[in-house]
Parts: C-alpha cells; sequence; structure tokens
C-alpha cells in the first residue's frame, strides 16, 4: 500500500496548497462567495461537473450499479438532465441577476419577506448535502487505513473545511479543477474499463447475471420517475449549483460550459452503473453493496494506480462536499444571520470564513451518526423540491405569483415532505409527491386571493433580469477606476 499512501499524500497535500493559494485571491465577499463572477468555460464547466457529481453519485452511483444493473445509473443520468434544463433554461437570467443566494432572488421577485423561511429550507438542504458527501470518506479511509467509519470521516472532512475555510469559492473552484481532471482519468479511463475487462467484458456478465441486471428499467418505473422528480427538479434550484452559475464570467458562458458539464454527467453515470454491474459479477456476496465501489478497487488494481483512482473518488467527494458547504455558509450569513438582527460586519470575509468553519464543524459531526449515504441525499433533496420549487420555477415563469403565495407553499410544502418521511419511511416516494403537490396547490391558491405583486416590484425584477446589475456594476468600475 505505500504507492497508494504515496499518492493520496500527494493528493492531500495539493488541495491543502491550491487552498492555501486560494487565500490570497479571497479579498472580497464576491472573491469569496462567486470567485469574483471571473470564470470561463473551462473552468466553469469543470467545477459544475464536480459539484454535482459526488460521493452519491460515485460510490452510490456504484452501489446502485451493483444492486440493479445498468438501470442504476438513472440516478446520475437525472442530474445531468438537471444541469442540462438548468443551463439551457434559467442560467442566463441567473447570471444577469447578479444576487448570491436563491433567497435574494426570491426577495428580489416577490418584494422581501421570504428568503427567511426559503433561507432556513435550503440550509437544511445543503448541511444535509454537505453531511452526504462528508459521510462517504468513510469508505476510502476504510480501504486505505483500516480505519473505523468515524476517522475516515474525521479525516476527509477536516481536509474539505480546511481548503474551503481558506479561500472559500476561489479556493474550492481550484481545487475541483484539480479534483475533476484526476476524477476523468481514475473513474472513465481506468476503473470503467479495467473492471469491465476483469469482469470478463460484456458477454462474461451477461452470462454470469440475470438478464435483468441489462434491463433499463429494472430498477422501476416508480423509483426512474422518483428520481428525475427529485434530483433533476433538485438541480434546477439548489443553492450548491446556483452558486456556481454565479460565478460564470457572462451568460454565455453559463449556458455553453454547462450544457458540456450536463453531457459530462450522462457519461459518468452510465460508467458507475456498469463498474457496480462488474463488482456484482466479481463479488457477488458481498456483505452490503455500499462497498462494492472499494472492493473492485482495492482488489482489482496495482498499487500506485489504486491510489489514484481512490484519490478520485475522493475528489468527487470533496468537490461535492465543499460546494455544499459555502452554500450552506452564504445562506447562513445572506440569509440568515441578517435577519436576526445582526450588523453587517465590517469584514465580511472573516465572518464567512467563521461560519464555514462551524458549518464544517456540525457536518463532520452529523456524518458520524448517518450511516447511508443515498438516503441522507434523498432527505436533502426532498426537502429542497418540496419546499423550495413550486416558489423559484414560479417565479420565474409567472408573474401572478404572489409573496404570500411564494411563503404559504414553502411552508406547506416542507411540512408535508416531513411528515410522510416519518410516516412512510425515507426511502419512499410519497414524501415528494404529497410534498410538490400540496405546494403547487397552496401556491396557486393563495396567490390567486391575494393582490397582484406590484408593479414598482415588478419593473425592478424585470429590469434586473435584461442585466441592468451588471451594467450598474461596470458603471461602478469605472468611476472607481477613474478616481
Amino acid at each position: 500500500m505505500a504507492g497508494d499512501y504515496a499518492v493520496i499524500a500527494l493528493y492531500i497535500a495539493g488541495m491543502i496548497g491550491v487552498g492555501w493559494f486560494g487565500l490570497r485571491l479571497a479579498k472580497t465577499k464576491s472573491d469569496y462567495l462567486v470567485a469574483g463572477r471571473r470564470l470561463g468555460w473551462f473552468m466553469y464547466s469543470g467545477t459544475m461537473s464536480a459539484v454535482v457529481l459526488g460521493g452519491a453519485s460515485t460510490v452510490g452511483g456504484v452501489k446502485l450499479g451493483y444492486t440493479y444493473g445498468i438501470s442504476g445509473a438513472w440516478l446520475v443520468i437525472a442530474i445531468g438532465v438537471g444541469i442540462l434544463v438548468l443551463h439551457t433554461l434559467f442560467a442566463r437570467r441567473l447570471v444577469k441577476l447578479r444576487v448570491y443566494t436563491v433567497g435574494e432572488m426570491l426577495d428580489l421577485r416577490y418584494g422581501g419577506s421570504t428568503s427567511a423561511i426559503s433561507g432556513v429550507v435550503m440550509w437544511g438542504y445543503t448541511l444535509m448535502l454537505t453531511v452526504t458527501s462528508t459521510l462517504a470518506f468513510a469508505t476510502i479511509f476504510k480501504v486505505l487505513f483500516n480505519v473505523p467509519s468515524w476517522a475516515g470521516i474525521a479525516i476527509g472532512g477536516s481536509i474539505v473545511v480546511l481548503y474551503s475555510v481558506l479561500g472559500g469559492m476561489w479556493s474550492i473552484t481550484l481545487t475541483d479543477i484539480v479534483q475533476f481532471v484526476i476524477k476523468t482519468i481514475g473513474i472513465l479511463f481506468i476503473l470503467l474499463p479495467v473492471s469491465i475487462v476483469s469482469a470478463g467484458g460484456f458477454d462474461g456478465m451477461a452470462a454470469r447475471l440475470d438478464e435483468s441486471y441489462f434491463e433499463l428499467t429494472a430498477i422501476g418505473g416508480d423509483t426512474i420517475f422518483t428520481y428525475f422528480l427529485i434530483y433533476s427538479f433538485g438541480l434546477l434550484i439548489g443553492q450548491d449549483i446556483w452558486q456556481r452559475v454565479f460565478t460564470a464570467r457572462t451568460p454565455g458562458i453559463a449556458t455553453g460550459g454547462g450544457v458540456i458539464s450536463g453531457v459530462y454527467c450522462l457519461v459518468y453515470g452510465l460508467a458507475g452503473a456498469l463498474i457496480g454491474t462488474a463488482a456484482k459479477t466479481l463479488y457477488p456476496t458481498l456483505a452490503s453493496a455500499q462497498d462494492a465501489f472499494a472492493t473492485i478497487v482495492e482488489e482489482q488494481l496495482p498499487a500506485g494506480i489504486r491510489g489514484l483512482v481512490l484519490a478520485a473518488a475522493l475528489s468527487a467527494m470533496m468537490s461535492t462536499a465543499s460546494g455544499a458547504l459555502i452554500a450552506c455558509s452564504t445562506v447562513s450569513t445572506s440569509d440568515l444571520l441578517s435577519k436576526l438582527g445582526l450588523k453587517k460586519a465590517v469584514n465580511e470575509v472573516g465572518r464567512n470564513r467563521v461560519t464555514t468553519l462551524v458549518l464544517g464543524i456540525v457536518a463532520i459531526g452529523i456524518a458520524m451518526v448517518v450511516d447511508d449515504v443515498v438516503n441522507a441525499l434523498t432527505i436533502a433533496y426532498d426537502i429542497l423540491v418540496g419546499g423550495l420549487l413550486v416558489a423559484i420555477i414560479g417565479g420565474l415563469a409567472w408573474k401572478r405569483g404572489t409573496r404570500q403565495g411564494a411563503l404559504a407553499s414553502m411552508v406547506v410544502g416542507t411540512v408535508v415532505v416531513i411528515t410522510f418521511m416519518f410516516v412512510d419511511g425515507v426511502e419512499a416516494n410519497s414524501p415528494i409527491y404529497w410534498g410538490l403537490g400540496s405546494s403547487l396547490a397552496v401556491y396557486l391558491l393563495v396567490s390567486f386571493v391575494t393582490p397582484r405583486t406590484s408593479d414598482e416590484i415588478l419593473t425592478v425584477w424585470t429590469r434586473r433580469l435584461n442585466g441592468s446589475a451588471v451594467a450598474e456594476e461596470e458603471a461602478a468600475k469605472l468611476a472607481a477606476s477613474k478616481s
């Protein structure tokens, strides 16, 4: 394992080093939270791919492939479709708004007094998403060091928290690009072909597995529909995703880079399912499908190469964990702490660093008591989609939607989702069905019986969608340079 240790040590040192370099770039709130809104298409598409394809998409995707075969790809495919829809329909407008959070967009559209409630829901989502990827560290460090789960979570989580605190979105963006390259090489170019060849190719897998492993719908039509409902819609409205959209230098970069990222996700989803199918062929009696990824890496790859693939898995987990962590910190400072009557900090970057540190420690603690990566992700997305989807998409697409309707839909949708999780279980489809349905019904009903949003508010909203905020920022920069 010496070769593996060396590769992982270099990888970890590199991540911390890049994070330290990001410290020099994060001088303003815009730098720390959205990388100064300066990313070009390559960095944008790479960091977007990195943030959406985390531990659940990698370890969890292989787990689903081990359990269901090719149809296990649908979870990650649904994520890719969500990224494609977001960037073809909404990304241009989001970049023009020049905001930092989903809550700020809702306040702008509905006239204030919505970001506190939306912030609570988004805070819960981003925190659970951080927990999801932090939880997945246990699998990798168990293989490397044979340490208990809690120790693996503590090691991986601490690294993420360190570089995220140092440079914020700049550190996360720079580390994401490195992680994106490592993940692509390790998963797509090494582990995928090695797994298929070791399992005897497609013919060998077909001869040893039930034919259902090669049926696209074996996982079940209801499950596939729920994946699209939760993850595709969730990707449309998540703070962690929007915050990456806000980093694009121009609306065109956001659209083009996002489409590339969406296609990459589709390929990654199929690769994970095939790796899991190969693992089922080679190791049909694993005690837990969750161990499929770590087992095939440990047994099929030589030292050094094995370390690179494990670094690729760490890359997937760290990129999502860091993206969710900075999103949770942004929601906390912009949407929640400001509503508690706290005065605006003199050093906003410093306050964001402290908030990021505290939330990172909390996420590590929660991850130590949660035991299923896919269930944790389901909880996060159920709450997000059931609570916020209707108010956000309604605000972007329907002028008749009112602040009262948005508030009511957020409260009712969230309460119904959580209630049905307790009644029917986290893995049931009913929480998102009932939550989303009740949220939509309440939004329409309350919006129709309350006064229309004032023309003054809608005028400001329309101007921002048309790029007035960008023009104002450019004018301010020009004035500052002349003075």
